[in-house]
């Protein structure tokens, strides 16, 4: 596993989802409202394509309350926490990466080769 900067704090608005194309890894880095994600405090990386269809999840709308992120097209919603579909049509999951907050550093661990 290995630690990598994927952004700074600022580029990724509160609340909102950006993508980001990291060393082969396709992510969905969204950013809420510290309330909202206590544990990451706001911070939450999954894998951004769509397990239904490969379609681009950081251009969906991110639902605060839930922790979740809806797939902009056909309406799939994903944890933002485990990465579970929440609804269908989509019924596998999507990846999920630690993120880590250092001074005005995102930061996500991406697994190594053959992980």
């Amino acid at each position: 596993m290995s630690e990598v900067r994927v952004c700074a704090v600022g580029d990724v608005p509160v609340p909102s989802a950006c993508r980001f194309d990291l060393e082969g890894h396709r992510l969905c880095v969204v950013h809420l409202p510290p309330a909202a994600g206590a544990e990451s405090h706001g911070w939450y990386a999954i894998g951004d394509e769509c397990s239904h269809a490969d379609y681009s999840l950081s251009e969906g709308e991110v639902w605060v309350d839930e922790c979740e992120i809806e797939c902009p097209k056909h309406g799939s919603t994903f944890s933002l926490v485990t990465g579970e579909p929440q609804t269908l049509p989509a019924t596998k999951p999507v990846s999920v990466y630690s993120v880590r907050v250092d001074g005005d550093d995102v930061l996500v661990t991406l697994p190594g080769e053959g992980e």
